[in-house]
């Protein structure tokens, strides 16, 4: 119950000081009611038929309304605004139910305002506003109650009402006791019921939906469900007083202890404190953080009041709320997903890569449609050099968000990623919750460079700490030591970067959806210098474009004999070069032609670094070439077998691994096992030492792709047949004859056509590898696919010449 009315224009005035007429009597005086009204807007409070209600009017229109009616028959609409912030409502602004009102008296009151008495007599419902100047007068149409259906029920409803409005009276310090006699002096039962309804404590639409119910019965029902409302309410507001007041002398002595401490902190040289922790409160009452960080926020901080600014915890305290304070709990940047705008800023900032460009979309198209997922974790593997970062900072660009790039490699400590417990010194966050505080937004696009490279030592493992970060499932409660509380990673989209997958632990890769970026063509090449690394290279040493121009073929030129890379890094180097040179003449006014030739390039750099010919040449017998991968892209290696007199020992040199050196002697045992059907005399193994070398032995080699390299220079040099020219092969072999696939085909590929080989022979089961290469890049390429190691020597040696017996009895003589 509020027997204190709250306020129209400025005040009201108390109630109790009116005096009350039944509702029968008014409608007697009224007489006819007319069916055209002036309208008087109420702001925070609902008229009720036979209420009665003394309001202070103070806006103009209201003013006119009153005045009008007053000097005619006293009759005006009064009805509730729907917002009572509306300085000016109209027909919308206003509900469409509610009370005719006689003006008992128009006050002129002595601060100058005017105060009228009205008295509720019956609802209406507006049916047309017929003028809103220069106050609103509407038609209404008189609604009638619905007389109750059992008045048994009805009568003991509003007993009911009586009895709960005269307990929360007697519970409710505020009311005056004369509330109580008011209500015990009510006879009438659907005045008690508009009496009670226009003194709830309840919001100005609940009031409202009371006054538009026909029926009093249900009306009444609807009064009473809030009146038991209130006194549950009410009787347990005063269950908690009672429950505090027990309490206040306990608050009131530590309220004195910390008084005296804050007095005592201030002598001791607390003011520093005091600023410290002002600026923490008020930073706080900014933050929209959860109700887990904030219980732990208001704990530490009390800690840190109790602290002399002087000790040693006091700045340790003081970091860990600061960065509890900058960290962005919550802050997300809202993503820009323009599909076909973040193609176009993937195609403008990386040629090729189609398949990665492509995945990027899809995962843009789900999250535009879904509106927020967990953000896959993706790794990028590919070759030094051919755009994994920078990629993911065109991720960042092409949908609004910000970038952060943490390097990996080298890294050996555990708490770089989890942190230092507060409790050591110099304790420190892990640098995923650094790298979230810099950038202010809990959804960045994260770039994990070389996890591939990532160490381990006494220190612990990083691997094992990055399961928890790089899991979708998980990291949305990634916890951080120093922290010691729960941060939500899931909306973070993590891109890792590596060159390659062997050296990365199984169940971190397993967490990782991985991405592969192959090397580029000599096509690609060309096409990423002329859109990408020229302009960059050339605005970096001060040219324009008018001084300086290299065309396509300057360009192939220079990738050709003076690069052998999968990536772009390399050419870059070179451009730079051509460049510092076009500057040097430049800045010294040195006569030059902007269009760079080949003579110019080859003065520049040098000799050429790269000898293709090498590769193209005819070889001797027992010389095959092969084709390598590496973490630098594909290569192209030499495997040369020489006989000499002995007792059949098989010597490997070159840097060899485990697995090539068993490649060697499973291609020898094959080669014993097939000697008849090669033309070989069986004798001739007891008798021959067999060496197998690999050059460049400065450089570790191992893997099963040269495996039927192997076995075609072993063949080769056994049967005196050379290995065709232009030929190179790539793949493992067994002891049953059997080829089988092998990786990186793309590199090798590109690397095959960059010495100028032309024929490749590959495991029938890489076919649908070859097949995901452009068409374009490898133009001028013929592929044979093979199943056995018997097809490898038809295919790849030539036929025999007749120049040695087949059964090899001069290489006894020798």
């Amino acid at each position: 119950m509020n027997f204190f009315f709250q306020e129209e224009d400025v005040e009201y005035l108390p109630m109790l000081s009116i005096d009350i007429e039944p509702e029968t009597q008014v409608k007697k005086e009224a007489g006819p009611l007319p069916e055209e009204v002036p309208i008087l807007p109420l702001r925070n409070t609902v008229l009720f038929p036979g209420v009665v209600l003394p309001i202070t009017v103070g806006r103009d229109k209201s003013i006119k309304a009153v005045k009008e009616a007053y000097k005619g028959n006293r009759i005006v609409g009064v009805i509730a605004q729907k917002d009572p912030s509306i300085e000016d409502p109209d027909q919308k602004d206003l509900n469409t139910i509610g009370t005719i009102a006689r003006i008992a008296r128009l006050l002129k009151m002595p601060d100058g305002s005017t105060t009228v008495i009205i008295q509720g007599l019956h609802r209406f419902k507006t049916v047309e506003i017929l003028s809103e100047e220069p106050f609103m007068r509407a038609r209404i149409e008189i609604l009638q109650d619905v007389p109750p259906k059992d008045q048994k029920e009805f009568m003991a409803i509003t007993a009911s009402l009586k009895d709960l409005a005269a307990e929360i009276i007697k519970l409710s310090p505020n009311i005056p006791s004369e509330a109580a006699v008011v209500l015990r002096n009510i006879d009438n039962p659907t005045f008690l019921m508009h009496f009670i309804s226009s003194n709830l404590n309840a919001e100005l639409k609940d009031k409202q939906a009371i006054l538009e119910v026909d029926s009093l019965q249900d009306r009444a029902h609807l009064v009473l469900k809030h009146l038991n409302t209130e006194l549950q309410l009410l009787e347990l507001k005063n269950k908690i007083q009672t429950k505090v007041r027990t309490d206040i002398e306990k608050q009131q002595r530590e309220y004195f202890l910390h008084q005296q401490i804050k007095k005592m902190q201030e002598e001791l040289g607390g003011e520093y404190a005091n600023q410290d922790i002002k600026r923490l409160k008020e930073k706080a009452q900014t933050k929209k953080w959860s109700k887990e960080v904030a219980d732990v926020f208001n704990r530490e901080l009390e800690r840190l009041e109790r602290m002399h600014v002087n000790s040693a915890e006091y700045p340790v305290q003081l970091n860990y709320l600061d960065l509890l304070l900058e960290l962005p709990w919550g802050v997300y940047t809202e993503d820009n997903i323009d599909l076909k705008r973040t193609k176009e800023i993937l195609d403008r900032d990386h040629y090729g890569l189609e398949k990665v460009k492509e995945r990027i979309l899809e995962y843009l198209a789900v999250l535009k449609l879904k509106g927020d997922m967990k953000s896959p974790i993706l790794c990028f593997v590919g070759p030094p050099g051919v755009g994994k970062t920078s990629l993911g900072r065109s991720i960042a660009d092409a949908i609004g968000r910000k970038f952060i790039r943490m390097s990996l490699g080298g890294l050996h400590d555990e708490s770089e990623i989890r942190g230092h417990r507060k409790t050591y010194i110099g304790a420190m966050p892990g640098r995923i919750i650094q790298s979230l505080k810099k950038a202010q937004s809990s959804n960045p696009v994260f770039i994990l460079d070389e996890i591939d490279k990532v160490g381990t030592d006494f220190r612990g493992d990083p691997s094992s700490a990055l399961l928890e970060v790089l899991d979708p499932e998980q990291n949305n409660r990634f916890y951080d030591n120093y922290l010691e509380l729960e941060y939500d990673l899931s909306r973070v989209l993590f891109i890792a970067t590596a060159n390659t997958l062997n050296t990365i632990q199984p169940a971190l890769r397993d967490r990782m959806e991985v991405i592969e970026i192959s090397g580029y063509s000599t096509e690609e090449k060309i096409e990423i210098a002329r859109r990408h690394l020229i302009p960059k290279v050339r605005e970096a040493h001060g040219l324009k474009a008018k001084q300086v121009k290299l065309s396509d073929k300057v360009i192939q030129f220079i990738i050709d004999n003076y690069t052998r890379e999968s990536g772009v890094r390399d050419l870059e180097r070179k451009l730079s070069a051509v460049m510092r040179s076009i500057a040097k003449q430049v800045a010294m006014s040195e006569t030059h032609e902007p269009s760079v030739t080949e003579e110019e390039v080859r003065k520049i750099l040098g000799p050429e670094m790269v000898d293709r010919e090498i590769y193209q040449e005819n070889q001797p017998p027992g010389v095959a070439i092969g084709l390598a991968w590496t973490y630098t892209g594909g290569d192209i290696l030499f495997i040369e077998t020489s006989l000499s007199q002995g007792k059949g020992d098989l010597t490997l040199t070159g840097n060899l691994g485990n697995v090539m050196k068993e490649s060697a002697t499973t291609a020898l045992s094959f080669i014993k096992s097939r000697a008849e059907e090669l033309g070989i005399s069986p004798d001739v193994f007891g008798k021959t030492n067999v060496h197998i070398h690999v050059p460049e032995g400065a450089i570790p080699k191992d893997g099963p792709s040269a495996g039927i390299t192997i076995m075609a220079s072993v063949a080769s040099a056994f049967t005196g047949r050379r290995i065709k020219p232009f030929f190179a092969m790539t793949g493992e072999i067994t002891l049953r004859g059997k080829v089988l696939p092998v990786g990186g085909i793309k590199e090798k590929i590109l690397a095959a056509k960059r010495a100028g080989l032309k024929n490749i022979i590959l495991c029938s089961a890489n076919r649908k590898h070859v097949e995901e290469i452009n068409k374009e890049f490898i133009k001028g390429l013929t592929f044979y696919y093979v199943d056995t190691m018997m097809q490898v020597l038809d295919i790849a040696m030539e036929k025999n010449d007749g120049k040695r017996a087949n059964n090899r009895k001069s290489l006894g003589r020798k």
